[in-house]
């Protein structure tokens, strides 16, 4: 029979001082997180000469190789336009010198709203090697899609300038709103490359979605028609009024066609867009720390 050790029987069952452990968890202090998304955007704006040598570097690359670069896009435009007003005038019964007009400027801003969105929705997937391997704001794939955009904007400004001047279009008045409507398409181009960013980098469904949404709202605003052909159809309330597409274009395409400032499109217009930027923000706050591992 063997006796039990004595030194061992005096050693009690649990240790009184147990040994310290280590949690990690996320952090889930409101204000600490917001202090940081804040921090992540002024980080971007303050490193714009990044934004612009990226967003030329995009551009050139995408063209790399081709005699008129991004001009033909703009040629590409230009056609397709003069196509489109052409036939659409005839099957609407418009005046080629009121619709072709209206239609240029209408697709133009379009063609960028579209840009925007379907790239806006893969801005952090793209950038998968630059979150991994740099330590930089976030929020800056979102800004070098939008100057991306804007540039490719820049080309296809020839196109308006060229039919506004074909067709004796003088802007109205109104034109000292632009300044702040492209300051408003602006912010509303960066929320919603990094609102589309977030869930596109989460959920990989969500640029075919975009796309196919995109696709309906070119046909539901009044891009290739007219607004003026559903006031007497009792239609007007749902697909223009209450459309914010309708609103942001208006703002712009108004005043460069001659109309007077609209007060409505422009409260639409800020409504809309404010909801927007505090969805995102929101949004941006919460999942920012999480970005980099859902690329």
């Amino acid at each position: 029979m063997i006796a039990p050790d004595p030194g061992k029987a005096d050693l009690p069952s649990h240790s009184p001082h147990p040994s310290p452990s280590i949690v990690i968890s996320s952090s889930r202090d409101w204000r600490k997180m917001l202090s940081l998304a804040v921090s992540d955007i002024g980080e971007a704006l303050q490193l714009w000469p990044l934004i612009w040598t990226l967003s030329l570097f995009d551009i050139k690359l995408r063209y790399r190789g081709s005699i008129l670069g991004p001009f033909w896009l703009t040629l590409s435009t230009g056609v397709m336009i003069g196509t489109i007003g052409f036939l659409y005038s005839h099957l609407f019964h418009q005046n080629l010198s009121n619709y072709l007009p209206f239609l240029t400027i209408s697709l133009i801003l379009w063609n960028f709203v579209s840009a925007i969105t379907a790239e806006g929705a893969v801005c952090f997937t793209s950038s998968e090697g630059l979150i991994r391997g740099i330590r930089m704001p976030h929020a800056l794939h979102a800004a070098r899609a939008v100057m991306r955009n804007i540039l490719v904007l820049a080309h296809n400004i020839v196109v308006v300038v060229l039919v506004f001047f074909i067709f004796h279009i003088k802007p109205s008045l109104a034109s000292f709103s632009l300044l702040p409507a492209f300051m408003l398409w602006v912010a509303d181009s960066f929320a919603i490359c990094i609102f589309l960013g977030i869930l596109g980098a989460r959920f990989r469904d969500i640029p075919p979605i975009i796309g196919s949404i995109m696709q309906i709202a070119f046909y539901l605003t009044p891009i290739m028609w007219n607004p003026d052909m559903l006031e007497h159809r009792g239609l007007s309330l749902a697909f223009i009024q209450l459309n914010p597409f309708f609103s942001l274009l208006e703002i712009v395409r108004g005043p460069l066609l001659g109309q007077s400032l609209d007060p409505h499109a422009w409260l639409m217009a800020l409504g809309y867009s404010g909801l927007l930027i505090i969805i995102t923000g929101a949004l941006f706050t919460r999942a920012r720390p999480r970005i980099p591992y859902w690329v």
